[in-house]
């Protein structure tokens, strides 16, 4: 069989991604050697990636990259950052004590690799144990945010100014992560393109780290302190929801859960729409109809779940008190951040359904934030609305419209197909996690599987029961999280470009 895929180039441009991953890994180690805590974790990390980086990078000296190099580069990209950066929480025991995780090494490794892959993925799921946030270093909870925050753009961008300097077509790759072709018209070189996300990202995350200190330092939040605010701010600009905090955003003051939110919608916005507001054109996003959307979808669910918990006599909360949990958590699953201000778990059963509906919702295209993705939702219902239009007018000819822009009709149907895979796929992971919990005699409800596997497949993080706000994913059989990492991969790059690589024609036609 003949390869028409050039592998070796897509492994030596994954290889230069890996090489660099060595700066934003001295970070935690600086800080490691600053606290007097051992730095040997991240210094095997950072001899491991700059060892295969380099080994990786010697695979061909042909830089070119067409739209298969592209994929497959992609897809090792994620697995190589992933597999590189779980070796810091191997080290320290992440997901249980030192001593447990080499004295059983599957499930150490397996622990490991699952938050790590949550951090890149930027799910939010985690492992973490009581132990782990009462005595883990603040280094390792710092890589923790840090491999979130690479996750939500960084690591794409870093990827695509490498490529971009290298003379390859690095654009494939922005269009993959951000199905945002707009992005091109930002400026003339794909480089330039490159380092003014890159700078937006970096500017909205110093705002964010600047805004939750100064709440301590007004006195307003006693426990936000420099360390926190850098580490949240890592992560609700990256929509990635992991805090060093074992009680999430809960563990802050109210001033705290409101200052948070604005971040966390911004991070789910088009970064080409924060571009123009920067330019001084802030009407630009409500002349996007998806914003509307995006922005009209979480208000009225947030109006739902706040009136729902209003009304239950279980629950004892104020207006404010209301108000600021229903909108919250709301926010933070739409934009699948995954923060939670309140174990919501515990809530009714009306409120978790209408939580369970907005881990479908996702942010819009060309954001940090994963799952299906506002404008496809805004595309199928007017596809749909057409359809019944339609069906009583069946000669009129009734294009779909986003704005002043007609939708190509091979663009709606790669949308509909792309909705019910993603549906599709999430119900053959719940039918596994309820299989396999039977299998190991572990108890899993219908409903905990649905939450875990929505949470998981579409990069939201924190679900119900067991695997709530307030718990942890280690509950589950070692299987369940060993397929659950592979699932995480497949949802945070789209499920397209994995299904492509398992093609036979990719390979050889």
């Amino acid at each position: 069989m003949q390869i028409r895929v050039d592998w070796r180039s897509s492994c030596s441009l994954t290889g230069t991604v890996l090489k660099w991953l060595a700066v934003p890994l001295a970070v935690p180690l600086v800080l490691a050697i600053f606290d007097g805590d051992d730095p040997l974790a991240f210094l095997v990390a950072i001899v491991a990636t700059a060892a295969v980086g380099v080994a990786l990078e010697r695979l061909s000296e042909e830089r070119s990259l067409g739209q298969r190099e592209a994929f497959l580069m992609v897809a090792l990209t994620w697995l190589g950052v992933a597999m590189i950066g779980a070796i810091p929480f191997y080290l320290t025991g992440v997901g249980g004590d030192p001593e447990s995780a080499f004295s059983a090494p599957v499930g150490g490794l397996v622990n490991a690799q699952f938050e790590s892959m949550s951090g890149l993925t930027t799910t939010g799921a985690t492992v973490m144990s009581g132990w782990d946030f009462e005595n883990q270093s603040r280094a390792i909870l710092l890589w923790r945010q840090l491999i979130q925050w690479l996750g939500g753009l960084g690591i794409l961008i870093v990827a695509i100014g490498l490529l971009s300097n290298l003379m390859v077509g690095g654009a494939q790759l922005m269009e993959t992560e951000s199905q945002s072709r707009n992005v091109r018209k930002l400026r003339p070189h794909l480089d330039e393109t490159a380092r003014l996300i890159w700078g937006l990202y970096v500017g909205l995350t110093a705002i964010a780290a600047a805004t939750f200190f100064a709440l301590h330092l007004a006195g307003l939040a006693p426990n936000m302190d420099l360390f926190n605010a850098v580490a949240h701010a890592l992560t609700s600009v990256a929509t990635a929801g992991f805090s060093p905090e074992p009680d999430s955003i809960g563990a802050f003051e109210p001033v705290v859960q409101w200052a948070v939110m604005p971040f966390m919608i911004l991070g789910a916005t088009n970064f080409v729409l924060l571009y123009y507001v920067t330019q001084g054109d802030v009407r630009q996003p409500l002349r996007s109809e998806e914003f509307r959307f995006y922005i009209g979808v979480m208000a009225g669910i947030s109006a739902i779940v706040a009136t729902v918990i209003w009304i239950d006599p279980e629950i004892t909360m104020g207006l404010e008190e209301t108000i600021r949990h229903g909108l919250f958590n709301v926010i933070s699953l739409v934009t699948t951040t995954g923060y939670a201000s309140a174990d919501f778990a515990e809530w009714s059963t009306g409120a978790t359904h209408m939580l369970f509906l907005c881990m479908f919702i996702g942010g819009m295209a060309g954001s940090t934030t994963c799952s299906i993705k506002s404008l496809r939702w805004l595309v199928t219902l007017k596809a749909f609305r057409r359809t019944l239009f339609t069906s009583v007018h069946p000669e009129a000819v009734r294009p779909i419209r986003l704005g002043d822009t007609v939708v190509d009709e091979d663009t709606i149907r790669d949308i509909y197909a792309y909705v019910l895979l993603a549906i599709l796929l999430f119900f053959l992971l719940t039918v596994f996690v309820v299989v396999d919990a039977a299998r190991a005699s572990t108890p899993v409800s219908e409903f905990e599987a649905l939450g875990a596997s929505a949470s998981i497949f579409l990069n939201i993080g924190p679900a119900f029961e067991n695997a709530g706000p307030m718990d942890n994913y280690a509950g589950f059989p070692v299987t369940t999280r060993a397929v659950m990492i592979a699932m995480m991969w497949v949802g945070r790059i789209e499920i397209i470009p994995v299904l492509v690589l398992l093609t036979p024609a990719f390979w050889r036609s």
